[in-house]
C-alpha cells in the first residue's frame, strides 16, 4: 500500500523537552484503514486527537476522555480499544480501523447495514463506536445470546436508549455469520 502523507502535518523533527514546556514531537507511521500516514505530532497525542485532527478521520468521537463511554471505540489489531487512552505513539507497527474503514467502496459493513434495518440508532453520536464494538463483540465469539452481547457492549454507551435495536442488528449479523 502506497504511504500517505497528510499534507497538514508538521515537518518531522525530534527535539527534547523546551524549558518553556513544549513537549518532543515525534515522527511515526501509522496504518489505519489500511494505509500507511506518516506524521510529526506531539509524543502526548491519543490516538482520538491524531484520527480527528491530523488525518480528518471524525467517525471515532470524543465523549467522556475518560475511556468510559466508548464513542472513540477503534479496533486495534483487531481489538476494541479506547482512542482517547490509547497514545498515537503507541500504536506504531498496528493495524488501526476505524467506522470508515470497515465499508468496502460503496458497500456498507453487514453490521453497518443491520444498525440501519434495525434502526438500531437515534442520535447517532454513539453509532461509529457502537458499530466498532460490535464487530469485535461477533469476532471474539461474544454473541451468543441478548445478555451476552449486553454485557460485551456495555463499555460504549447510548444515551438515546436504542440498546434493543443494537442487540437486534448484533443478533441479525451473528445469525448470518458476518463481521
Amino acid at each position: 500500500m502506497s504511504e500517505a502523507h497528510h499534507p497538514a502535518a508538521a515537518p518531522p523533527r525530534a527535539v527534547p523537552p523546551a524549558p518553556d514546556g513544549d513537549w518532543p514531537i515525534a515522527t511515526l507511521t501509522l496504518r489505519v484503514n489500511g494505509q500507511a500516514h506518516r506524521l510529526a505530532m506531539d509524543t502526548r497525542t491519543t490516538l482520538l486527537d491524531a484520527l480527528r485532527d491530523h488525518l480528518g478521520l471524525t467517525g471515532a468521537k470524543p465523549g467522556c476522555n475518560q475511556g468510559a463511554c466508548g464513542a472513540c471505540t477503534v479496533l486495534i489489531d483487531g481489538k476494541r480499544m479506547n482512542a482517547c487512552l490509547t497514545l498515537a505513539v503507541a500504536t506504531q507497527g498496528q493495524e488501526i480501523t476505524t467506522i470508515e474503514g470497515l465499508a468496502e467502496g460503496e458497500a456498507l459493513h453487514p453490521m453497518q447495514q443491520a444498525f440501519i434495518d434495525h434502526d438500531a440508532f437515534q442520535c447517532g453520536y454513539c453509532t461509529p463506536g457502537q458499530i466498532i464494538s460490535a464487530v469485535a463483540c461477533i469476532r471474539e465469539g461474544h454473541a451468543g445470546s441478548a445478555e451476552e452481547i449486553r454485557e460485551f457492549m456495555s463499555g460504549n454507551l447510548c444515551r438515546c436508549g436504542a440498546y434493543p435495536n443494537i442487540v437486534k442488528a448484533v443478533q441479525d449479523v451473528a445469525a448470518k455469520g458476518g463481521a
